[in-house]
């Protein structure tokens, strides 16, 4: 299977569907599910700010003082505890998402992470303030396994990659917030410089508050539950104004359907052995938990998480400092990140992986070469120079590892394991970042610039792991993109199907339905 990109010649069934003057800008229903998605989106704010936040409190005195000076074992501890506390959740996160729905788990989780981000804000002690971070983590497990899917479930079928890609992409939204607000109360002299960063720490949760109340439940649970009229209804309110007859929504309905029912065919079993069970998940399973450990393995958690560190190395000391650029390379993140979600249809998800995966082979080398010559020499040009590498190391990061990893597992599990598949995946990366969170610092203090050359010869691993396994999945619905593992046979049973039904539909031998432009939304 080495480069090959599997595109089959029917490129894309639903292209002809569209109604091109439906777009996102002038289409209030559209504007609305968008508005939901946002919501959803910053799901994953809360775990970039607790990345940054803990970057900026080891360079606040304040916080170091208040926790006695943490170091080594202790450090790592405290920067490890909330992806400890993930890993708790991970053995009911699927199950309560496949059970209650996305939307009701999305609120469950944000409900824990608001009450363990009022105990960090309160914490008198440092066992206090790591319970607090266990309980975040936990909570975040639900909301971060419900919420993409539930925006890669619930989207218009055109927006559906960028939005879903801006879901990990926003990770650098809490990052800025948190980067900015440690810089900011530095000054503070009191706990509060660094109380302050811990309660802003809530507020994505306090939003998705209303997302319970208001937000579609996604389509492809409700029918997987046997609620099928209010799937179809959700659909035509948000994809067609309203419009059961829609070719688009009774396409989408209908394929849908029989992607569940193909699921139903073959997997009676819907334990965790049939994540293993066939050749096509097999395959699945083997990029998801790839693409995991590369997106924590790959040099950016030296940065991530021990940013103060890598800079009282290359002589760069000032609190104030640190923190400055800190705050500058979030900004730059989320730009790149961004940028790149909205390229993945055109540019494709196998390119954009490949170029990621090169480039920071290149620039990590770069970074190593003048880590190694500040370290020989002192010299304040190259440790000048590392911090110019990080930003371009970063650049080529959020090319792909960024918007992708996310988006990419999510669409190419069936809708059968997706919550489960996709739980693996987070379980992996958890166990890849406290792997990290202890055994950096502790290399980094050994090894000093030459463990950049470990990563080094990782990253071009990586890359011929992904020249040779990822599968190309672009221009694709949600369920053919799932279906391209099983085979070209699965692929066009399913989209045949659906274009069999919607054709059916087309020459009124069924009932047809629809709502009036001015109902009310679906409540589900």
């Amino acid at each position: 299977m080495g480069g090959v990109t599997a595109v089959s010649g029917k490129d894309t069934s639903f292209a002809h569907l569209i109604d091109e003057r439906r777009k996102w800008y002038n289409n209030r229903r559209i504007i609305a599910l968008n508005a939901w998605i946002v919501l959803l989106l910053i799901t994953s704010s809360t775990n970039g700010y607790d990345g940054s936040m803990m970057n900026g409190l080891q360079s606040l005195p304040q916080w170091e003082s208040a926790f006695g000076y943490p170091s080594g074992s202790k450090l790592g501890l405290l920067n490890a505890i909330q992806n400890i506390g993930g890993l708790a959740g991970y053995p009911f996160a699927p199950y309560v998402s496949d059970g209650i729905g996305r939307r009701k788990t999305v609120f469950f989780g944000a409900t824990i992470m608001c009450i363990a981000t009022a105990i960090q804000t309160a914490s008198q002690s440092v066992g206090m303030f790591i319970g607090a971070r266990f309980l975040i983590g936990f909570g975040l497990t639900f909301a971060a396994n419900a919420a993409p899917m539930l925006v890669t479930e619930v989207s218009y079928p055109t927006y559906r990659a960028p939005l879903t890609s801006l879901y990990n992409s926003l990770w650098y939204s809490g990052s800025i917030i948190a980067a900015w607000t440690t810089y900011g109360t530095f000054k503070i002299n009191s706990t509060w410089a660094w109380r302050l960063p811990s309660l802003l720490q809530g507020i994505p949760s306090i939003l998705q508050f209303f997302l319970v109340l208001f937000a579609p439940e996604s389509p492809r649970w409700l029918i997987r539950n046997g609620r099928e009229a209010e799937a179809l209804k959700t659909l035509a309110y948000y994809h067609a104004d309203g419009n059961e007859q829609d070719p688009l929504v009774v396409y989408e309905f209908e394929e849908i359907k029989a992607a569940i029912e193909y699921d139903r065919s073959v997997a009676t079993n819907v334990g965790w052995k049939i994540l293993i069970a066939t050749p096509g998940n097999r395959k699945r399973m083997r990029i998801i938990v790839a693409l995991a450990f590369f997106s924590q393995w790959s040099g950016n958690g030296l940065v991530s998480y021990y940013l103060t560190k890598v800079f009282d190395q290359i002589g760069i000391t000032g609190s104030s400092t640190q923190l400055l650029i800190n705050g500058i390379l979030q900004i730059w993140n989320l730009g790149w990140a961004v940028s790149a979600s909205f390229m993945v249809n055109r540019l494709g998800r196998r390119f954009l992986f490949l170029l990621s995966a090169a480039l920071m082979t290149l620039f990590y080398m770069a970074q190593a070469i003048c880590f190694a010559e500040y370290a020989e020499h002192g010299s304040p040009a190259a440790g000048h120079a590392v911090i110019a590498f990080i930003f371009l190391f970063y650049a080529a990061y959020d090319v792909a590892f960024t918007p992708l990893i996310v988006s990419y597992t999510v669409e190419i599990l069936p809708y059968s394991i997706r919550a489960k598949g996709f739980n693996v995946f987070n379980f992996v990366v958890s166990l890849a970042l406290i792997f990290n969170q202890y055994v950096n610092p502790i290399a980094l203090d050994a090894l000093s610039w030459k463990y950049y050359l470990v990563y080094v010869c990782w990253l071009a691993v990586e890359f011929v792991f992904l020249w040779f396994f990822l599968i190309e999945t672009k221009n694709r619905t949600l369920e053919e993109t799932a279906a391209l593992f099983d085979g070209e046979d699965v692929l066009e049973q399913i989209a045949n199907k659906a274009e069999v039904q919607h054709e059916v539909y087309e020459d009124g031998s069924l009932e047809k339905k629809s709502f009036g432009a001015d109902n009310e939304a679906p409540r589900v």
